[in-house]
This record gives C-alpha cells, sequence and structure tokens, in this order.
C-alpha cells in the first residue's frame, strides 16, 4: 500500500519562506507523478503543480509560477515544494499526490494516492 505522509508547514510572515516534504513508504517517488495540491477554507482544492513521472521538469500553476519550486529525490523517496515569497492568499492546506500516468494532468480526482495534508498558514 502506498502511503504518502507531509511536513513542513508552519505558520510565516508574508515574504517569508517554507519547504514541505513528502515522503512515500514502500515505493519511490520515481514511479509516480508527484503533485501537490491545496485548500484554503471554504474553497475547492486547487492544483499547485507536479513533476512528472518520466522528467524532473516541473509544471506549476500560474498562481505559484516563479515562487515556488518542486523538486524530488527518489533514492530519499521524498518530494519537495520550496515555497517563497509567501502571500497571505497562499494559507492553505497542502496536500501531496501521487499517480501512477506520465504527463501532466491538474485535475485531484486524477491522482491515485494522498497525503493527510500539511498546514500553511501566512500572515500578513
Amino acid at each position: 500500500q502506498v502511503q504518502l505522509v507531509e511536513s513542513g508547514g508552519g505558520l510565516v510572515q508574508a515574504g517569508g519562506s517554507l519547504r514541505l516534504s513528502c515522503t512515500t513508504s514502500g515505493v519511490t517517488t520515481g514511479w509516480f507523478a508527484m503533485g501537490w495540491f491545496r485548500q484554503a477554507p471554504g474553497k475547492e482544492r486547487e492544483f499547485v503543480g507536479l513533476v512528472p513521472r518520466s522528467t524532473n521538469n516541473p509544471y506549476y500553476a500560474d498562481s505559484v509560477k516563479g515562487r515556488f519550486t518542486l523538486s524530488r529525490d527518489n533514492t530519499e523517496k521524498t518530494a519537495y515544494l520550496q515555497m517563497n515569497s509567501l502571500k497571505p492568499e497562499d494559507t492553505a492546506l497542502y496536500y501531496c499526490a501521487a499517480a501512477f500516468w506520465d504527463g501532466i494532468k491538474t485535475a485531484d480526482h486524477e491522482y491515485d494516492f494522498w497525503g493527510q495534508g500539511t498546514q500553511v498558514t501566512v500572515s500578513s
């Protein structure tokens, strides 16, 4: 069974940085497309970005492009979301997700496995 565990969330001031980690159990991140989503209170879950299975060339939502960086370390079975220049509107519960397909898909129902989420709060 594939399990994903996020960590690294917290409270940060606007303009600050956080790095989220997503560690997989039992399998390597190299088997999956690794995606990140977020959900703010009262809003739908939103695509943040993903690292495709076959490349290390990330794809980002426009709202985070230039501020967030995705990466993964397959030897460590961990994916990372580096968030810089954080804004209060980035406040949300952040999830990592994994899928066996390759390519780029931004809809949450396309992903097979999910972590429990880690809270990011950005104060103004």
